[in-house]
C-alpha cells in the first residue's frame, strides 16, 4: 500500500508541480503555440490507456503492469527534464501520460486484490487519499520553489526519488495475483485500438468545440467519433475477451455509478480549476493568499476519507455517504456562487473544506461500491472505467465552464469600455478581454501605465473588469452546483449495497 500510495502521489505531484512551472518553460523554450499540448498530451495519452491496461490487468495480473508503469513514467520524466524544445516536451509528456494511464488503470485495482473484504479495504483507502492530498497540496508551492531556485527542469526530476521508492515497495512487497481461468486469453487488440481512438477523438472534440465552434472540421470529427463508437460496440459484442465488457452496462447500478463518477469529475475539476481564478482574478488576492485559501481542499480530502472509513461500514444504507458528499459539493458551489471580495476568508475556507470533505466521501466509495457490484473478475476494468469517466467529466466541466466564463467575461469587458469611444474601445478591448491581465501583476502594471499615459482611469477600469469576471465565475460555480445536485438525485437509483466478507468472494492465486 505504501508503493501504491506513492504511485498516487506521483500522479498528483506531476499534475500540480508542472502547471506551476509552465510559464518558466514557455519563457525558455519558446513555442507558445504548443503551450496547451503540455497538458493535453498527458491527459489524452492517459485517458486512452486507463481502460486498456485495466482490462489487461484483469487477465494477466497487475503487478507487472504497475512496475512497467512506474518505469515508463519515471523515464518519461527524465526526457521531459532534458527537453530542448516544446515539441520534444509535448512528446515526452504524452509518454508520461501512457505511464500515468497504466498506473491509474492497474494500481487502483490492486487494492481489492490485497483486501478482498471491502470493510478493510475502506480503511486502507485512506492511504490513497492522504497520498493524493499531500501531492496536491505540496505540488503548487513545491513547483514554484523548484522553478525559482533550480529551474523548471527540476520539477520533472523530482519524480525520480518518488518513482524509485514506489518501484522498490511494489517490486519487493506487492504479490502477483492472477485470477483462475480456463483456456488461453485472446487479447482484443482491435477493441483496444478503437477505445483509444474514441476516447482520444472525444477529448480533442471537447477541447476544439469551445475554441472554434461548430466548424466543418469539428463536425467531421464528431461524425468520426460517432462512427468509431458504433464500430467499438460491434467489435466488443463479437470479441471473446473484450477490452470493455458490454455486460457491465447492462447493470443499471453500475451505469449509475459511472454517471456519478462523470459528475464528480465535472464538479471536482471545475471547482479546483476556477476557484483560484475567482480568488486571484476576481478578488485581487495574491497567489500566496489564494493558495492558502485553497489549501483546505487537498487537506480535507484526506480528512474526509478518514471520517468516511469510520462511518460508511456502520451505516444501514452505505450509499447515504454519497448523498452527503455531493450535498457538501452543492453547498460549497452555492457559497462560492455568492462570494464577493468582502466575504470573510473564514467563510471561503469553510467552502473549500466542504469541497475536500465531500470529495473524500465520494471518490473512494465510488470505487468500492462499483467493485462490489461488478465482482472480482472485472475489478480492473470497472475501476478503470470509473477513472476514465471521471477524467471525461473533468474535461467536460472545464471546457463547458471555460466557454461560458470566457464569453460572459468578454461581453462584460466590452460593455465596460463602452464610454471610452470606438477608437479606444477597439484598442483596449483585446487586452482587457484576456482575464490574464487580472492575474498577472506584470501585465496589469504595464497596462495601467499605458492607460495612465492615455489619460484613462485604469484603476476604475480594472475594478470593473474584476466585477465582470466575478459575475462570470459565479455562473460557472452555479452550473457546478447544479451538476452536484443532479448527482444527489441520481444516488437514489442505487439499490442497497451490502458489504461482503472475504469468505464470500471468489478464490485467488498468488505467485
Amino acid at each position: 500500500m505504501l508503493g501504491i500510495g506513492l504511485v498516487n502521489m506521483l500522479v498528483a505531484l506531476d499534475q500540480t508541480v508542472v502547471s506551476t512551472a509552465l510559464p518558466s518553460i514557455v519563457a525558455e523554450l519558446q513555442g507558445f503555440e504548443y503551450y496547451a499540448w503540455i497538458a493535453s498530451a498527458y491527459l489524452l495519452a492517459s485517458v486512452v490507456t486507463v481502460p486498456v491496461f485495466g482490462r489487461l490487468g484483469d487477465y494477466f495480473g497487475r503487478k507487472r503492469f504497475v512496475l512497467a508503469a512506474v518505469v515508463v513514467f519515471t523515464l518519461a520524466s527524465v526526457l521531459c527534464g532534458l527537453a530542448t524544445g516544446m515539441r520534444m516536451l509535448a512528446v515526452a509528456r504524452a509518454l508520461q501520460g501512457i505511464g500515468g494511464g497504466m498506473m491509474v488503470g492497474t494500481a487502483f485495482a490492486s487494492i481489492p486484490d490485497l483486501f478482498p473484504d471491502p470493510r478493510y479495504r475502506v480503511r486502507w483507502q485512506v492511504i490513497m487519499a492522504a497520498a493524493y492530498g499531500i501531492g496536491t497540496a505540496a505540488g503548487p508551492s513545491l513547483g514554484g520553489w523548484l522553478s525559482q531556485h533550480f529551474g523548471w527542469r527540476s520539477t520533472f526530476f523530482v519524480n525520480l526519488p518518488v518513482g524509485a521508492l514506489a518501484l522498490y515497495f511494489i517490486g519487493a512487497h506487492l504479490p502477483h495475483y492472477r485470477r483462475e481461468r480456463q483456456g488461453s486469453v485472446k487479447i482484443d487488440w482491435s477493441g483496444a485500438l478503437l477505445v483509444a481512438l474514441v476516447l482520444g477523438g472525444f477529448q480533442v472534440l471537447i477541447e476544439a468545440l469551445p475554441k472554434d465552434g461548430p466548424t466543418a472540421a469539428n463536425l467531421a470529427l464528431a461524425v468520426a467519433v460517432a462512427v468509431l463508437g458504433a464500430a467499438l460496440l460491434l467489435c466488443e459484442r463479437r470479441a471473446t475477451h473484450p477490452i470493455v465488457p458490454l455486460d457491465l452496462f447492462r447493470e443499471p447500478q453500475l451505469v449509475t455509478l459511472f454517471m456519478l463518477s462523470t459528475l464528480s469529475g465535472f464538479v471536482m475539476f471545475s471547482l479546483i480549476f476556477f476557484a483560484p481564478l475567482l480568488l486571484q482574478g476576481g478578488f485581487g488576492l495574491s497567489p500566496q493568499e489564494a493558495g492558502l485559501l485553497a489549501t483546505p481542499i487537498a487537506a480535507c480530502i484526506a480528512i474526509g476519507s478518514v471520517i468516511n472509513t469510520r462511518i460508511v461500514i456502520r451505516l444501514p444504507r452505505p450509499t447515504l455517504i454519497l448523498s452527503i458528499g455531493f450535498g457538501l459539493l452543492v453547498a460549497a458551489a452555492a457559497a462560492l456562487s455568492f462570494a464577493t471580495p468582502r466575504t470573510p476568508h473564514l467563510w471561503l475556507e469553510l467552502a473549500m473544506s466542504a469541497v475536500g470533505i465531500g470529495l473524500g466521501f465520494i471518490l473512494n466509495n465510488l470505487n468500492i461500491f462499483a467493485q462490489e457490484i461488478a465482482g472480482r473478475e472485472r475489478f480492473g476494468i470497472t475501476t478503470a472505467l470509473l477513472q476514465s469517466t471521471r477524467m471525461v467529466g473533468g474535461m467536460l466541466g472545464t471546457s463547458i465552464l471555460a466557454t461560458i466564463v470566457n464569453h460572459s467575461y468578454a461581453a462584460g469587458a466590452a460593455d465596460t469600455l463602452q464610454g471610452l469611444g470606438p477608437e479606444l474601445q477597439a484598442h483596449w478591448l483585446p487586452r482587457l478581454a484576456d482575464p490574464r491581465v487580472l492575474v498577472d501583476a506584470s501585465l496589469r502594471d504595464a497596462m495601467l501605465e499605458q492607460l495612465r499615459a492615455a489619460k484613462v482611469d485604469g484603476g476604475l477600469l480594472i475594478d470593473s473588469a474584476r466585477r465582470v469576471l466575478v459575475h462570470a465565475l459565479h455562473i460557472g460555480m452555479a452550473i457546478s452546483g447544479c451538476a452536484a445536485l443532479c448527482a444527489v438525485c441520481l444516488v437514489r437509483r442505487i439499490a442497497h449495497i451490502r458489504f461482503r466478507g472475504a469468505a464470500s468472494l471468489p478464490s485467488r492465486q498468488a505467485a
